[in-house]
């Protein structure tokens, strides 16, 4: 199995450092490995151009973990691709469970992240009469030809990209081979340092993605309704607990309007501009200028 890795940071280099330094012991030394890095102002780009174990270093200019992950699938060159969050080690036994899979015939498999509050349900779920198995994208490999038949991610989503992927992997007919092994460790977030969402970011995401792959209908409509229904009653929750203020929260529901609504047009746009079962107008191949810099020791001189 020929492997590439793209492993995503952004102001994580410590993280980041102890992640390759595990991910270089516990894979063969003919993996491939690519950083994308972006756009970090914590001195990354000079620790990792100092380290000979990193293949190809490609430096970005945007927040966003789909831009990330394909500009690293642009670059990558093995039949087999993994993506990794820089702040995560592989476990013992990673490569090993992403080699067998392989071997036997899986189109992705994923593992789990230990140490992450939110982490995805790997169970298989009916939705819509569509059966997918979420994965997380910090944690997943593919064969290089389904990532082909994708076109990578939709660099629209700078949230729920994982979710999206999920979907649109089952509306083409693959299937998400699930392996314990294939662990990955988090030791950042996991003793109360979790980050308040973006509620604007995330509904505007959420309408986009549903529009997008399950079409303009009642029923979306009633699960986007139903979960800005359920957060708003936590919200309350947390002004009645003093955690949060009235005006926070009305300051958040705003943003969740504005966002809903322009999300779930940019998603009934995007089925209709990619009436394919990818559904990926924003993918791999619609742009080439993802990366500001790239150093890559595969050849001779750095670009």
């Amino acid at each position: 199995m020929e492997l590439s890795v793209v492993v995503s940071t952004l102001n994580d280099r410590e993280q980041l450092v102890s992640s390759l330094d595990v991910l270089t012991d516990r894979t063969p030394s003919s993996t491939e490995i690519i950083v994308v890095n972006g756009p970090s102002s914590d001195g990354t780009t000079g620790v990792v151009r100092e380290r000979e174990d990193v293949d190809v270093l490609v430096e970005i200019s945007e927040r966003n973990t789909n831009v990330s992950r394909n500009a690293g699938l642009e670059v990558a060159s093995s039949d087999v691709i993994a993506f990794l969050d820089g702040r995560y080690a592989i476990e013992r036994g990673w490569y090993e469970a992403v080699e067998n899979a392989i071997t036997a015939g899986a189109d992705i498999v994923t593992g789990p992240i230990s140490g992450v509050r939110d982490a995805i349900s790997r169970r298989p779920r009916e939705i819509d009469g569509q059966t997918v198995t979420l994965f997380d994208c910090d944690n997943v490999a593919f064969d290089s030809s389904v990532l082909e038949a994708l076109d990578g991610f939709d660099e629209y989503l700078s949230v729920d990209g994982s979710r999206d992927c999920a979907h649109r992997v089952s509306a083409l007919g693959f299937d998400v081979t699930c392996e314990d092994e294939m662990a990955i460790q988090c030791d950042v977030e996991t003793d109360g340092g979790r980050r308040e969402p973006d509620w604007g970011t995330t509904y505007r995401s959420l309408s986009y993605r549903l529009a997008k792959n399950d079409g303009p209908r009642p029923t979306v409509v009633g699960r986007i309704g139903a979960s800005a229904l359920r957060d708003g009653v936590s919200a309350i929750r947390t002004i009645l607990s003093g955690e949060s203020t009235p005006t926070g929260w009305f300051d958040d529901g705003i943003s969740v309007t504005k966002n809903l609504g322009s999300g779930f047009i940019d998603g009934v746009r995007a089925r209709y501009a990619d009436r394919s079962l990818r559904r990926n107008p924003n993918g791999l191949s619609v742009r080439h200028d993802r990366a500001v810099q790239v150093y890559d020791r595969r050849d001779t001189t750095a670009e």
